[in-house]
């Protein structure tokens, strides 16, 4: 069996060959172009193919997606790279990686031209004047370079082979980047195939850049069925009811964090998006109230709330959101259910012992999703895929508790509990009422400022609040105990988010060290 990624594209692209497998913006490909220009450039990437690395430094663009493919249909790995990062770190990564190869769009390319790269590939593959064809650089000649072969369809792979290497987002000093199998993203879309049909006639929008593993959903949960992926724009995300009702979208994953800033543009309305029909969340925590908002616009969906980290491949946990669905006790969001097939969750205590039902530890996983570990990084992948009664699990650093039901709950990261004055606090908690009270469903909450690693006080953030700063405080003193209570909540006029979509808690908290280099703030403060 062939369990290279991009086998059942190929498949897809044999079945249905006119069918629309991508547009971004006003580009479209076939089945049969974007197939031609995959394969062509797979036989430009496999002579050079020693280490089996290719980089893709693009975003949102048809050489992304080509890049990818290709890369596994000449039997390699694809390895996404952020196109934000600085310099510094995009060359410590060219480094680290030792890439045989690195595919770029048009602002990819911009990056390597702007900048001088001491370590970059020896091949370069950027895109031509020619739709979908690249025009190969090579600062290095070799026999290997005249050697090219044909590829009619997709190099045959196994179960151990990386698909892909994804770097985590956040992550500081060395960057963590998690192998993921073959084996492991078939299994995930084995579990998918059990709850969901995706037809040929399918649009499936891509809500996320590649450096995100949603978007190993979007893309082969679409090409595996011949359906369309739609690359949706920076702009789009702000206003995704009318990308949605454009392209008749049919299947949507993102995060949440995209509907509650749909909601501040008041983009979302009732039946505003008739064309969905399957509609999941992930990355986040899924607010009954976002949730309720979406079934109302998309009231021919299905709404799943679905969980996992980058290292257990995608999700491994769902939950059917609906009127009477699960919901986390105290915290107003929908639960994270069950897992899939294949993979087991636990709770655990501090010493990876179990923990009743009802008490709250740890998430752990087990099973066939489950990635290979860290690149090149032997002594943390054994720290956080450690075994548990002689079988591999990962150390998730989620807080969660699973109910009499069998049913479990996300409870905010452990990395996001802070001892403030002997009190143990999950920022998670406070955001939550900071929600409810500023009506809103954009708000943070951050340990600062902070002495020598020591938390000495919390800040909030709300965006678009129906109420003054002052009025928030005073309704939270009768929502969370006195310790819990941020001493300012400032109102911003956008959240900053990270490359996945997800708040951004570093940036404010460089937001608030500027504030305190250059004045105080006072609870009223709107920062621009």
């Amino acid at each position: 069996m062939n369990l290279n990624i991009a086998y059942q594209f190929w498949q897809s692209a044999q079945r249905y060959p006119e069918n629309t497998a991508l547009v971004v913006g006003k580009e479209v490909y076939t089945y049969q172009e974007l197939s031609t220009s995959v394969r062509m450039l797979a036989e430009q990437i496999k002579p050079h193919l020693t280490h089996g690395r290719v980089g893709v430094l693009a975003t949102r663009s048809a050489e992304a997606c080509i890049g990818l493919l290709a890369t596994a249909w000449a039997g390699g790995t694809y390895v996404p790279l952020n196109q934000k990062l600085p310099q510094s770190k995009l060359e410590s990564l060219f480094d680290y990686l030792n890439l045989d190869a690195l595919i770029v769009d048009q602002a990819g390319q911009k990056l390597i031209e702007k900048y001088t790269f001491l370590n970059k590939p020896t091949l370069i593959l950027a895109p031509s004047d020619a739709k979908g064809v690249f025009d190969a650089q090579i600062s290095e000649i070799s026999d290997s370079d005249t050697q090219r072969k044909q590829l009619p369809e997709p190099v045959k792979t196994g179960e151990e082979h990386l698909a892909y290497i994804e770097f985590t987002s956040g992550t500081t000093g060395k960057p963590k980047g998690v192998m993921v199998s073959n084996k492991a993203v078939r299994s995930y879309f084995d579990a998918m195939d059990e709850w969901y049909l995706v037809a040929p006639e399918a649009r499936v929008a891509e809500t996320c850049d590649i450096t995100f593993d949603l978007s190993v959903h979007n893309m082969f949960f679409a090409w595996r069925s011949a359906a369309g992926l739609y690359i949706m724009r920076s702009l789009d995300m702000v206003m995704p009811t009318k990308f949605v009702q454009k392209h008749k979208i049919t299947t949507w994953l993102s995060v949440p964090s995209v509907v509650a800033i749909s909601r501040q543009s008041d983009d979302l309305k009732d039946n505003s998006m008739p064309s969905l029909e399957l509609s999941l969340f992930c990355g986040e925590a899924l607010s009954v109230e976002i949730a309720n908002c979406w079934m109302r616009a998309a009231p021919n969906s299905i709404v799943d709330n679905i969980y996992g980290p980058t290292e257990a491949t995608i999700a491994c946990l769902r939950q059917t959101w609906n009127r009477d669905g699960a919901t986390t006790p105290a915290r107003q969001i929908v639960a994270i259910g069950k897992t899939y097939k294949g993979m087991r969750a636990m709770i655990v205590d501090d010493n990876l012992n179990p923990v009743a039902d009802g008490v709250a530890g740890e998430i752990v996983l087990c099973g066939e999703q489950l990635a290979e570990g860290y690149f090149q990084q032997a002594e943390l992948t054994s720290e956080r895929f450690p075994l548990i009664s002689g079988e591999r699990w990962y150390l998730t650093g989620d807080l969660g508790l699973r109910d009499e039901n069998q049913i479990f709950h996300h409870l905010g990261r452990i990395d996001n509990q802070i001892k403030l004055h002997g009190y143990r606090i999950e920022l998670e908690e406070i955001e939550m009422w900071l929600k409810d009270v500023a009506q809103t469903e954009l708000s943070a909450a951050v340990a600062w400022p902070t002495v020598n690693g020591v938390a000495k006080g919390i800040v909030g953030f709300c965006v678009g609040s129906a109420i003054s700063s002052n009025d928030i405080i005073s309704q939270l003193n009768d929502k969370l105990p006195r310790y819990m209570q941020p001493s300012k909540v400032i109102e911003i006029e956008s959240m900053p988010l990270n490359s996945n979509g997800k708040t951004d808690r570093h940036a404010l908290v460089a937001m608030l060290d500027d504030i305190a280099i250059n004045d105080t703030p006072n609870q009223s403060r709107v920062v621009r």
